[in-house]
């Protein structure tokens, strides 16, 4: 979809609703779309900061697959284990994550694999250029073909 200039249409903006369901638990989401519950405490759901780590190692990942299956070497399974080393005043932030591929998948190349997690982790994914850029964000890669 384009205007008038032939320019691309900007993006809606992303919309959810967060509800209190007591205690320090919210469920959240789209409009009639699927539900996610963050729980503060962490007993019931992921705290926002794990959900934070999940929503990164996730938008990466969605970028990883895409770029590996243009490349016609499609995963067969993909785990990111993802460790976020937090400041120890308030606001607890995070200063240092580290994402730990493991990726398997017939004729993908350890080279090929390395640049598709580091195009999405430094260009594509959403989620990365949204923190604050003095959030570093290492990775690794365990490459099984």
């Amino acid at each position: 979809m384009s205007n008038d200039s032939g320019a691309p249409s900007p993006k809606p903006p992303s919309r959810v609703r967060v509800k209190w369901k007591g205690e320090y638990r919210f469920d959240t989401g789209r409009e009639n779309g699927p539900v996610a519950r963050f729980d503060g405490d962490g007993k019931t759901a992921q705290t926002p900061p794990e959900a934070l780590l999940s929503a990164l190692a996730s938008c990466v990942s969605v970028d990883v697959v895409d770029i590996l299956a243009k490349r016609r070497t499609p995963v067969e399974s993909l785990q990111v284990d993802v460790v976020g080393e937090r400041v120890d005043t308030t606001p607890r932030r995070f200063h240092h994550i580290t994402l730990k591929f493991g990726i398997a998948g017939k004729g993908i190349e350890r080279d090929q694999a390395e640049r598709a997690v580091e195009l999405a982790v430094t260009k594509y994914c959403s989620v990365r250029d949204s923190l604050r850029g003095d959030i570093k964000v290492d990775w690794t890669l365990d490459l099984t073909a």
